[in-house]
């Protein structure tokens, strides 16, 4: 059996917009905020500097007072709601239990192409492991490319079946994910699954369907959301597409919806997140730490921008988007738009333009978490959306890597209060990556600062989080730690994160070391604020218990590998 087992395991390795239609769906939410129109940002999230002596040289700083959100977005209910949704014995608690549970994200390929479970065997003995490490759960895509890969409308579920069952067999709960994007492009995609089959003959008929840059460049990760609302995938919207998926999946699991699966991660775009796909690595087309590009040139959007531009009495500024915010590979200093001297973002062009291009996004996001509440209402899980953590030339006056990834946040104005002010609305989860990160650790040239960039995340909302690359190392398992308890000063309270989702599920996880120091960190992470032992003396405490299921973890590693 041991034998057996050993083998398994190391194998894994905003104006409302009436939409008609006539496509038979039943229930869809036919109101949804066209970005067409533009409006200006509300006065409480621009500011101008306040100091008017000395130099305002770049610092490693987040917008200075008060676009450091003087409003806190109260997301209590929403989080004490996931918080106490963990259900047992088939109730829910009636109180939020203490410290923060821990997901672990699956491999990327854990359903094969031809929708069966990838290496079950080792799948199953993984989660045993999981499970004796006290983790809460798992995180799992569920790729559109592969559940309604060949006719639309056709949706095979057959691995997902098989793993939501092996999840509840062994008492993990579930993070799914809506991943209605392209798998492969990305940072640690390690295999390629594309959108639908009719969904990619779709695009080769009309390019525009998808992102594009100011040279042409296409990205085939996700589609445009200039076109979220025209008929422009065999007779349904995109926006349709995404909600019929969704309500498919609820029939499908309506029976695990609940206490097996407690949240739904609604994709919205590149990697799962809102965000434009503005630093694709695919083809060396980007490299860190480049600002990365605008990604407005498709037809669709570039008449949004037309549209916009005319409500405001400037139609010259519908003509483009920047051209002359440098290539993907620049720094923000060798661009005219981003130069922290008169540089265009803070022209009253640009003011325009990012307004623009950070609502398209925003309202894009509004109109999926629209559909999915409604979808999963009465269904008790609770909805998240990812946001990315672009901490590189975070220092700089611009922040320009955010601005082209579709964050409106500068030196004078914060990027990420309207998006948690959009998700409070509808009381979902803000989840943020880069949670592991140290400014120190990264390059300092390039003005990174990832932990500054949390803080001014955490003082804005609550949130849930993710480390953006696999770590096993304590210093990256301390700052969670730090992290989790959303410290920010004397008012923080006793606010923890709701949860946070640990990447990635791999061989290197089960390697004796690494396992010893992540089954300590879990432990901390569900002690949280109360606990106040080092990782080191809770790992020393774990000894007997970790000996006690070393036969298990050591059959997990070589079936993950295989």
């Amino acid at each position: 059996m041991t034998l057996s087992q050993t083998h398994h395991i190391r194998s894994l390795s905003g104006t409302p917009l009436l939409v008609e239609t006539n496509f038979s769906t039943t229930d869809f939410a036919t109101t949804i905020h066209a970005s067409s129109v533009w409006k200006s940002s509300s006065p409480s999230l621009k500011c101008k500097a306040t100091c008017q002596t000395g130099d305002l040289s770049d610092t490693l700083s987040p917008p200075i007072s008060p676009c450091r959100s003087p409003i806190r977005v109260d997301l209590t209910s929403p989080f004490q709601a996931f918080t106490t949704n963990i259900i047992e014995g088939g109730s829910a608690h009636n109180k939020k239990e203490k410290g923060v549970p821990v997901y672990v994200m699956m491999p990327l390929d854990s359903v094969k192409m031809d929708n069966t479970v990838n290496r079950k065997k080792a799948m199953n003995a993984s989660f045993q492991a999981l499970k004796s490490a006290r983790v809460e759960g798992i995180m799992m895509d569920v790729w559109w490319g592969l559940v309604e890969r060949e006719h639309p409308g056709d949706y095979n579920w057959g691995g997902y079946m098989d793993l939501l069952d092996m999840a509840k067999n062994h008492g993990l709960k579930v993070q799914v994910v809506m991943s209605f994007h392209q798998c492969g492009g990305n940072v640690g995609d390690s295999i390629t699954i594309l959108l639908p089959e009719w969904v990619v003959e779709k695009i080769h008929k009309d390019l525009d369907l998808v992102y594009t840059d100011q040279w042409g460049r296409r990205n085939f990760e996700y589609i445009s959301l200039g076109c979220d609302t025209l008929l422009v995938l065999k007779g349904r919207t995109p926006l349709q597409c995404y909600a019929d998926f969704m309500r498919a999946f609820k029939i499908q699991f309506q029976h695990l919806l609940g206490n097996t699966i407690v949240e739904i991660q609604v994709g919205m775009g590149p990697a799962g997140e809102l965000r434009y796909p503005s630093y694709p690595e695919q083809d060396g087309t980007w490299k860190f730490p480049g600002i990365g590009a605008f990604q407005c040139f498709d037809k669709y959007m570039s008449s949004k921008l037309r549209d916009a531009a005319e409500v405001v009495g400037k139609p010259e500024w519908g003509h483009s988007g920047p051209t002359d915010a440098g290539h993907y590979n620049n720094w923000p200093e060798e661009t005219q738009f981003f130069r922290k001297e008169s540089g265009g973002w803070s022209s009253p062009y640009g003011e325009f333009f990012l307004t623009w291009y950070s609502k398209m996004l925003i309202d894009h996001g509004e109109n999926i978490l629209s559909l999915a509440t409604e979808i999963f209402t009465y269904t008790s899980v609770k909805i998240s959306i990812k946001i990315d953590g672009i901490h590189w030339h975070y220092g700089t006056r611009s922040h320009a890597p955010e601005l082209t990834a579709g964050y409106y946040n500068t030196r004078f104005h914060d990027g990420y209060l309207p998006i948690a002010q959009m998700l409070a609305h509808h009381g979902a989860i803000f989840n943020f990556t880069c949670i592991e990160m140290r400014d120190h650790e990264q390059p300092q040239d390039a003005l990174c600062a990832p932990e500054k960039l949390v803080k001014q995340v955490v003082s804005t909302t609550q949130l849930a989080g993710e480390n953006a690359l696999p770590r096993y190392d304590e210093q990256a398992y301390e700052q969670i730690l730090k992290a989790s308890t959303l410290q920010v000063d004397e008012n923080s309270g006793e606010r923890e994160m709701c949860a946070f989702t640990y990447l990635r599920m791999n061989p290197d996880l089960f390697q004796d070391d690494n396992w010893r120091k992540f089954m300590a960190f879990v432990k901390k992470m569900k002690e949280g604020k109360d606990g106040h032992r080092c990782l080191e003396e809770v790992e020393r405490d774990n000894e007997h218990f970790i000996h006690g299921k070393q036969s298990l973890v050591q059959e997990v590693v070589p079936a993950l590998v295989h």
